[in-house]
């Protein structure tokens, strides 16, 4: 593989948990250096996230947000820690934070602190309220965002309780946005040599997400409601059916799919009913149309109508967590990568970079003890032996 496109660039991270450490992962993965700034003694939260550990503070929650980074502990209330986050973002090409919204003006986190220092730092600020709302001082959280923003409403059974998606998808698309956003504004920087303040907020971030729905809404008062089986909204079928072991999902969005489906299932006469004609008509008519299709699918195994609908038919077995990582296409397709660490004599398998550089997904090495890199980023600034031991002394890294 050639060099990594981010290569050379070098971005400070005041990161902690989830969101912020899942986007710079990806900066990460892309070739940069990521030099996590750390609270001495502490550190990242995550570290101490079970319940499954890895020796004394680290953890697999840990590894899996921090792989391929560099770890300097730094106290940013101190004087003396001010100073050195001055210096090392003067070497840096960005300088981001995941904090409160109220903390990175207090801990001079932001483009006024640098402006004079390097006039082209971009400065990333991911909050879950933003550093200027009413709520700058509220903490926030993944499952919170999915509450407020209607997410838990449509989703689930319709005669089931609001119910959460079964990952932290905000924190996730969180990262995925400030790690776009701050990318985009260095691009920007390296061509007008003036950097910014970018801000990113996981509530702005699970409205956004709202999309067609909330143009429905907005403009036509439509309510989407759930419906059975994650159904979609509109299109028919479109939804989960049993199988003779399980389940599967189908999604005929075109109406060639609808009637490949039909002569799969060995029901063409679905085709020329009047009640399934259109889509509009399975709509008006999706439960007995489920109620046919249904009968059908139960007859065999979903293996089977994997094996007779892939590539005519979207489709999908619906898998365990289990199934999904022994699948043999995700093993085919090199979706697990196994880094060495000290304590996993075996080897940490790890879900791998989702993007391909000239064909090939990108490799990690394990993310770094507390502090690990410390003496070498502070010797990189110049500073001697002497006075590092002076500073770690004072609790300052």
């Amino acid at each position: 593989m050639t060099a990594a496109p981010l290569t050379g660039i070098r971005v400070v991270s005041v990161e902690q948990y989830g969101a912020g450490p899942f986007g710079s992962a990806y900066l990460a993965d892309m070739g940069a250096e990521i030099i996590k700034i750390e609270t001495p003694g502490t550190g990242d939260s995550a570290r101490q996230s079970g319940p499954y550990f890895l020796g004394d503070n680290d953890s697999h929650f840990y590894q899996t947000f921090n792989r391929s980074k560099r770890s300097l502990t730094l106290n940013l209330k101190t004087d003396d820690g001010r100073r050195i986050l001055r210096e090392l973002a003067a070497t840096a090409d960005a300088v981001m934070n995941n904090l409160r919204g109220d903390q990175p003006a207090k801990l001079g986190l932001t483009y006024a602190e640098f402006r004079d220092l390097k006039p082209s730092l971009v400065c990333l600020h991911l909050s879950g309220y933003g550093r200027t709302s009413e709520r700058a001082t509220w903490p926030a959280y993944d499952y919170l965002m999915q509450a407020e923003a209607g997410f838990m409403d449509i989703t689930g059974e319709p005669d089931g309780p609001p119910t959460r998606m079964g990952l932290s998808i905000i924190d996730y698309l969180s990262g995925i946005t400030a790690a776009f956003s701050l990318t985009a504004a260095m691009l920007g920087a390296s061509r007008t040599g003036t950097g910014r303040d970018v801000d990113v907020t996981l509530y702005d971030v699970a409205m956004h997400q709202l999309t067609y729905p909330a143009a429905w809404h907005l403009n036509a008062d439509a309510v989407v409601e759930r419906r059975p089986r994650s159904g979609h909204p509109s299109i028919v079928p479109c939804e989960t059916f049993p199988t003779a072991n399980g389940h599967i999902f189908v999604m005929c969005v075109l109406p060639k799919f609808w009637e490949a489906l039909c002569h799969v299932l060995e029901l063409p006469e679905l085709i020329d009913d009047a009640r399934f004609h259109s889509n509009k008509d399975r709509r008006q008519n999706r439960d007995a149309l489920a109620a046919i299709l249904d009968a059908a699918f139960v007859k065999q195994p979903t293996e089977t109508w994997i094996g007779r609908l892939s590539g005519r038919v979207p489709v999908a077995p619906v898998l365990s967590i289990g199934d999904a990582l022994s699948n043999p296409y995700a093993i085919e397709t090199g979706a697990i990568e196994t880094i060495a660490h000290p304590n996993a004599p075996d080897g940490l398998s790890l879900m791998a970079s989702p993007i391909r550089l000239d064909g090939e997904r990108p490799t990690s090495t394990a993310a770094p003890k507390l502090g690990a890199d410390t003496d070498a980023v502070l010797s990189e600034l110049g500073y001697e032996q002497a006075e590092i031991a002076r500073l770690r002394a004072a609790g300052v890294v």
